[in-house]
């Protein structure tokens, strides 16, 4: 690590995520070293302007911390096959953004020296600058060993989020709930824009756009710290 504190930072992974992740943690001061390739360079030039394009290993090669942010089918094989490679780096930061793993998918990488951290933004990414006004207003779960959690807390703080922090065992349950939240909320309002348009209802997404939003804060605000449903049936009608 620098004196001051910044760091040169590599992504692996162009998608949506990747790139917002480099940009918010450029916007703190942290150097870009690099990016791997993506499906939309285009895309990517947009949001992080001149960052060299180069492979993974290289990526862990060059960077102080590394940004992990693939599918997550695809990351215990990755942090594997650069371990092989000899790409990890002693002292080096590895971080992940996928919700469904905590720091021990990064073992091959913690064996030859590496810190492993897991910090997942609570946000639906869109891979636009959009992402970074979300990030400002969200939370972040936050998995490192005890003696690095300030590390991973301060990096998520640098992203934006306000960091909360989810133990290694309970990282399935968290992707649970993120997976029920969007995957539900996804459905239910592609199921009621269907009904509308075929009752010939222009623009169903704009007409459900307030009700959607308004509903969800409601349900967000009257949420029960223990889990408990809120009984809402009626409420949007009879007030």
């Amino acid at each position: 690590m620098n004196r001051d504190g910044r760091l040169g930072v590599g992504v692996i992974g162009a998608g949506r995520v990747g790139p917002v992740i480099a940009a918010a943690l450029a916007g703190a001061g942290h150097a870009l070293v690099g990016i791997t390739p993506g499906s939309d360079p285009d895309r990517v030039d947009a949001i992080l302007h001149g960052v060299p394009v180069i492979d993974a290993a290289e990526v862990a090669r060059r960077s102080e911390l590394v940004v992990i942010a693939v599918p997550h089918g695809e990351l215990a094989g990755l942090v594997a096959g650069l371990a092989e490679l000899g790409a990890w780096q002693p002292g080096q930061l590895v971080l992940h953004t996928d919700p469904g793993y905590g720091t021990e998918v990064l073992a091959p990488a913690q064996a030859r020296g590496a810190i492993p951290l897991a910090v997942h933004p609570a946000i639906t990414f869109t891979g636009t600058t959009i992402d970074l006004r979300q990030l400002s207003a969200s939370y972040a779960a936050v998995t490192a060993p005890a003696a690095v959690l300030p590390i991973a807390q301060a990096l998520a703080v640098e992203m934006g989020c306000e960091p909360v922090v989810v133990r290694e065992a309970d990282r399935p349950a968290y992707a649970e709930a993120i997976a029920t939240a969007t995957e539900f909320s996804r459905s239910i309002i592609g199921q009621a824009t269907g009904i509308l348009a075929g009752i010939g209802v222009e623009n169903p997404g704009g007409y459900l756009s307030a009700l959607v939003r308004s509903t969800i804060d409601d349900a967000l605000t009257r949420a029960d710290p223990r889990g408990a449903v809120p009984p809402v049936l009626g409420d949007t009608i009879d007030g």
